[in-house]
């Protein structure tokens, strides 16, 4: 194959230089990456043998602006593997992925490029650099002591093998939960649909239908199939094997996650010692708001004091309600069950009734489009004429209030085989300025709603609508990026920062303004009526204890792999067990692992960092209690968000936050919240 054959070797030549997606085969990507790799090299390279003076321009800004072609081509080959793919891509990925280790490791272990690093970390003179300069800098000096440019040579060959095989192990990982997941299979009679709504067994009939098996109802591990069954379907003996599966997904399977996640948590601890910390947990809190393991424990622990009178109280609730219904006993199987009967009567919700009040295009436009629109001024324009790399996606260019490009916004909302589980957003280009001209960047979210039907639309529940809200929250945060260097621009700031635009916009759906526009009948038209509105923000405190308990046990469990695991564990569900006791309200069930399937931490970028969830929802909590104060449209607190949000990791995070608030964070307004505290 030539150069010319490749559209990844040649300039993108659609509107806002959008991938040709329809165009690249899998077989495009090796011979890409070979030649990016190459060409990053050869400019790393030049960086390091340049024999002037080390200056900010000719070493740090040179390495910012450097390998931007690889970036960019690795940011559409792993969007895709999560997004939209199958076996070949797949494969590449376990090639790829030790490659890219490769060449980082050739980057921060090279002593010659560390050295004027080094120099100009020393001798430049920091008052003389632009705030967004200075960060850079430090960012960029730090990356490099953090990865081993101070290691004498025999610990930099270690440092090597152990990223080759963490790039590996973490593909592997990601593989076998996506195998499972796709591999399981719940076939149905009639006879065993009662409880669940007419859209699930619609969904189930269209998929029966497709493999060939019109009389029957086919259920699976996905989410759009697995929470609606799970929380309305009367048959416990078919919760029970739905729970038992997506719980043993890559636990003692053909696909088995227990030893790889035992050895991706030992290399952690292997690499994070290598560099003098005690641990990876300690290695990764140095760059978080939280900044040591012992905040983050008092964190959780201040939290778990809080919650646990109100996590013992739902749950004891639940308990009674499970034997008021016939069960022996509440098994996990039965909570979200049971949670919706309690629900229906306490609140007076019934998420099968709400759905037709959400559909999802509407929801769309008039909530999250044009809550951006009152918030920020943004126009989003539904573009046909671009590439996209599934016929389900939906293309915007996305504009200010001048009429200004600001980014192309894509939405990808179903699921299908080749889209792993969950719903995240990414990005195909950050934004950023090089030599003169500003690069907008290409933003997407990804979910897995229920698709439409025949007959209806894609209906959402609340909880998808807050799902919704939250990716549209990172989406805003890369929109509205306006910085100078690609690796300090839209999300790239601390880990247990990065939820607060995501987080913070879920408050919108529990007000009347919002509501009252994106909430209204598909079929009618009529809105929501406005008890219905009351309820749902009654909803904001419901089994709240026992919501907070299930995220600190996942917190709890994290931070036990990477912070006080000092050997892998004998036996993975007893070290499980022991992790959460305290916060684990429900009896362990045999045959099944949180671990193998914890995607979060073993694949994503949450290890040592899942408590990020909590700790953003401080940060939510308390800023959106100004719009509260001052006005959920106030241009003047909006204005004051938005910079916030544009500045990226181009400033400190404390010092974002206090610049929005005017003081740090108060825990306290998330227990206001959560109704926890008065």
């Amino acid at each position: 194959m030539n150069d010319f054959q490749n559209p990844l070797l040649q300039p993108f030549e659609a509107p806002f230089q959008i991938p040709p997606f329809e165009r690249i085969q899998p077989e495009h990507f090796k011979p890409a990456f070979d030649q990016a790799l190459e060409e990053a090299r050869v400019e790393v390279q030049s960086i390091a043998e340049d024999n002037s003076e080390p200056t900010f321009q000719n070493t740090i800004e040179a390495l910012e602006y450097a390998g931007l072609r690889l970036n960019e081509l690795s940011e559409i080959f792993f969007n895709l593997n999560s997004a939209e793919t199958n076996d070949q891509i797949q494969q590449l990925a376990q090639e790829i992925s030790p490659l890219l280790a490769e060449y980082s490791n050739d980057v921060l272990l090279n002593e010659r490029l560390f050295a004027r690093i080094r120099a100009v970390y020393q001798n430049t003179d920091q008052d003389a650099l632009t705030p967004e300069q200075r960060m850079l800098l430090r960012k960029t000096y730090r990356a490099f002591t953090r990865n081993g440019a101070l290691l004498d040579d025999e610990k930099k060959k270690q440092l090597r093998q152990i990223d080759q095989q963490l790039a590996v192990l973490t593909q592997k990982f990601a593989q076998n939960v996506l195998a499972d997941t796709n591999a399981f299979e719940l076939w149905l009679l009639e006879s065993d649909l009662e409880g669940l709504p007419d859209f699930l067994r619609e969904a189930a009939k269209e998929a029966a239908i497709q493999k060939g098996k019109p009389d029957l109802w086919l259920i699976t591990l996905q989410a759009d199939n697995y929470i609606p069954f799970m929380t309305y379907s009367a048959r416990r003996d078919l919760r029970e094997r739905l729970f038992r599966a997506y719980g043993a997904r890559a636990y003692h399977t053909e696909h088995d996650n227990s030893d790889i996640v035992c050895q991706i948590a030992d290399l952690r601890l292997r690499r994070a010692q290598l560099l003098g910390f005690e641990s990876h947990a300690h290695f990764v809190l140095v760059e978080r708001m939280a900044g040591t393991p012992e905040r983050v424990w008092k964190f959780l622990d201040f939290l778990k004091t809080h919650s646990r009178p109100a996590a013992l109280s739902d749950t004891e609730k639940l308990s009674k309600r499970a034997l008021a219904e016939g069960l022996d006993s509440l098994q996990r199987w039965d909570v979200a069950y049971i949670m919706e009967k309690i629900k229906k009567e306490e609140v007076g919700i019934d998420d099968e009734q709400l759905k037709p009040y959400f559909p999802l295009q509407q929801v769309v436009e008039q909530g999250i489009f044009q809550l951006a629109q009152r918030l920020y001024g943004l126009h989003f324009t539904l573009r046909s004429d671009l590439p996209k790399y599934h016929p389900d996606v939906q293309t915007y260019e996305v504009t200010d209030a001048n009429g200004r490009h600001l980014a192309i916004f894509m939405a990808d909302y179903f699921p299908r085989p080749g889209k792993r589980a969950g719903a995240w957003m990414t990005q195909y280009r950050g934004q950023y300025r090089y030599q003169g001209r500003e690069v907008r960047p290409i933003i997407s979210i990804v979910c897995n709603f229920s698709k439409p039907t025949s007959t209806k639309p894609s209906l959402l529940t609340f909880d998808e609508v807050l799902t919704l809200f939250h990716e549209f929250g990172h989406a805003l945060h890369g929109i509205l990026a306006d910085t100078t260097y690609p690796s300090l621009s839209g999300t790239n700031v601390y880990w247990d920062f990065v939820e607060l635009p995501s987080q913070i916009l879920e408050n919108w759906c529990y007000t009347e303004p919002v509501l009252s526009s994106m909430a209204r009948h598909y079929l009618t038209g009529e809105p929501l009526p406005v008890g219905i509105i009351d309820r749902l923000k009654r909803m904001k405190t419901f089994m709240e204890g026992y919501a907070t308990f299930r995220q600190l046990s996942f917190g709890i469990l994290d931070m036990h792999w990477h912070h006080t695991l000092s050997t892998p564990p004998e036996d993975l569900k007893s070290f499980e067990t022991y992790a959460i006791a305290d916060v684990d309200l429900l009896p362990p069930v045999p045959g099944t692992a949180i671990s193998t399937s914890f995607s979060h931490i073993f694949h994503g970028a949450y290890a040592a960092g899942y408590y990020s969830y909590k700790w953003a929802e401080v940060l939510d909590a308390d800023a959106f209690e100004s719009f509260e104060q001052e006005g959920l449209f106030n241009p003047h607190v909006a204005k004051r968000f938005r910079q916030l949000l544009s500045a990226g990791g181009t400033v400190e995070p404390m010092e974002l936050y206090i610049r929005f608030k005017g003081r740090e964070p108060d825990p306290a307004a998330l227990l206001r919240r959560a109704g926890l505290i008065k």
